[in-house]
């Protein structure tokens, strides 16, 4: 399985730029604010889920900023679509990555 593996590193990293780049130059909600970064992307073997880790900065409210970016995920979707070629492209889950906070601590 190893070589599958490594196709999966490569979708990871390839989700990860470009998401990045749709949150932080795309996306025109109101709700999300601060400094968003995508620190992890982990897709699931089959491909159908993408779990993006991003962790969230100088927002004013971050549990409204996560909510703004679950409801900017079919849009965030459908801009991968065009970006990238896959046979589906992923549905996303947005996970707050805490481990920032954790290291701080």
């Amino acid at each position: 399985m190893p070589k599958n593996e490594a196709r999966l590193n490569r979708i990871n990293e390839e989700l990860k730029k470009e998401i990045s780049n749709i949150i932080n130059f795309e996306l025109k909600n109101s709700n999300i604010t601060g400094m968003i970064s995508v620190t992890k992307v982990k897709i699931t073997p089959d491909l159908k889920y993408a779990k993006v880790y991003v962790s969230i900065l100088n927002s004013k409210n971050i549990k409204e900023t996560l909510a703004g970016l679950k409801k900017s995920a079919g849009f965030i979707r459908s801009e991968l679509a065009r970006r990238i070629n896959l046979r589906n492209t992923p549905e996303i889950i947005f996970e707050l990555d805490d481990s920032m906070e954790y290291g701080e601590r």
